[in-house]
């Protein structure tokens, strides 16, 4: 299972996906660490594209081999969440605005998620997030 957490920077997806992890016990590619790997710090739309290819990428092989998977990123338009193809999707919705304003001009909200937190979330709360993915 390919689970994306996205939102903003500063939302809660990498506090989120590092205690999910934990919790189901699988594999968690942070979009940061996998562009620092990269060396690639670019931000327009293409790179975008690149890094949803990048971190769909990853998590596909981490699915193919039937292992689950996180990966928390901005994911910031429509089509970088297409690119991705998540098996589940979780937005942080908790802020307006993240500290990039060319990111805030660039998000689109998502139509469609498994899930929408609006709200910081406690450390209690984690494992019920990750029964609600799992249906156990």
């Amino acid at each position: 299972m390919k689970i994306l957490i996205m939102g903003l920077p500063g939302s809660g997806k990498t506090w989120l996906a590092e205690r999910l992890m934990k919790e189901l016990n699988c594999a968690w590619f942070n979009a940061d660490e996998m562009r620092k790997h990269a060396n690639d710090w670019e931000f327009g739309e293409e790179a975008r594209l690149r890094q949803a290819r990048r971190m769909r990428n990853l998590a596909s092989f981490e699915k193919g081999e039937g292992r689950t998977v996180i990966c928390d990123f901005i994911c910031p338009l429509e089509l970088t969440r297409y690119i991705f193809e998540a098996d589940y999707t979780i937005w942080m919705d908790t802020i307006e605005e993240g500290r990039f304003e060319d990111t805030n001009k660039m998000f689109e909200k998502p139509e469609n998620v498994d899930m929408r937190i609006d709200r910081f979330i406690s450390e209690s709360e984690v494992a019920d997030i990750a029964k609600t993915i799992t249906g156990k």
